[in-house]
């Protein structure tokens, strides 16, 4: 593992740090938007006062913060592979070029020593998983991994109920950040409810700190933060039953399902989806900063 020497010295001085995913930058955004907005993710934790530190594997490496260099390859490059949490010994032993996913990050960031991550939305249950089983790794991940998550809640086009469900089954706790209702990425409410509500970062650091004493600190959690500029919610429903039906007629199925259906919204909602996924994404990096920094400050 290369860990950045910006990222090494302020885990070093205990100073606030947020991870991010590179999936999103590789694979979730379309070129050439996808190397600017990666960009300004990093600067937003900067001006919230915390360390970016995007994680990636480059010819069989984990680096945890890139250079500008790095940011591009990931960004530009044609042998970019999506990794999941089992793909990395397989990308690592190999000498392959990989972008991690929230699982992976999450895994790779909570041994580094990085307790704050950044993304866009969480993983979750597949629409008919009850037939194809298919269920994010992110959701296993977080339930023996001890990190926060920030994210919109999960994608719409997932199961939201049964994602919320087996989050309550693994023992991830559920935050809605000044709301009560579970963001749906795309929407700033799915149609389902939060148990818990909290409206500071000092009030999430203080949540996270009393993991330890209660000994559930081997668990993540995760922080709702509502997409700022959501889509309008007539458009995104018709929109999503388009989408569904389009990836069942061409038979995308397992990973390629997700950015097969994020191309469909871009394309069929004239920009929007993209407009609406990057002020979410960037809002969540600022957040994380806030409260990586609340829990520096409070250690």
């Amino acid at each position: 593992m290369s860990v950045h020497p910006e990222v090494a010295e302020a885990l070093t001085a205990g100073a606030a740090v947020v991870a991010l995913e590179s999936t999103i930058i590789s694979h979730g955004l379309p070129r050439p938007h996808n190397l600017q907005i990666a960009r300004d993710i990093e600067a937003d934790v900067r001006a919230a006062g915390g360390v970016p530190a995007t994680i990636a594997i480059l010819d069989g490496e984990v680096h945890v913060g890139l250079d500008d260099a790095a940011l591009r390859r990931i960004a530009c490059g044609d042998d970019v592979v999506k990794a999941s949490v089992r793909d990395l010994a397989i990308v690592a032993a190999g000498h392959g070029t990989a972008a991690t996913t929230v699982a992976s990050t999450a895994h790779l960031a909570a041994h580094a020593g990085i307790a704050v991550l950044a993304t866009g939305g969480l993983g979750g249950v597949h629409r008919q998983a009850r037939d194809s089983w298919d269920e994010s790794a992110d959701l296993y991940t977080l339930s023996r991994t001890p990190i926060l998550v920030v994210c919109s809640g999960v994608k719409s086009i997932l199961d939201v109920p049964a994602t919320l469900e087996r989050l309550e089954t693994l023992n991830v706790a559920v935050l809605g950040y000044r709301t009560d209702r579970f963001p749906g990425f795309y929407l700033a409410d799915s149609g389902y409810p939060l148990n818990w509500a909290i409206d500071t970062p000092a009030k999430v650091a203080a949540v996270w700190h009393a993991r330890q004493a209660l000994h559930t600190e081997g668990y993540g959690m995760l922080l709702a933060n509502p997409a700022p500029e959501p889509l309008d919610p007539a458009l995104h429903q018709r929109v999503l039953a388009s989408a569904l039906q389009a990836a069942q007629t061409a038979d995308i199925r397992g990973k390629d399902v997700t950015p097969f259906l994020l191309d469909h919204f871009h394309h069929e909602t004239g920009g929007a989806s993209l407009a609406a996924n990057v002020a979410l994404v960037r809002s969540n990096a600022r957040l994380a900063a806030e409260v990586a920094v609340q829990l520096a400050e409070s250690r």
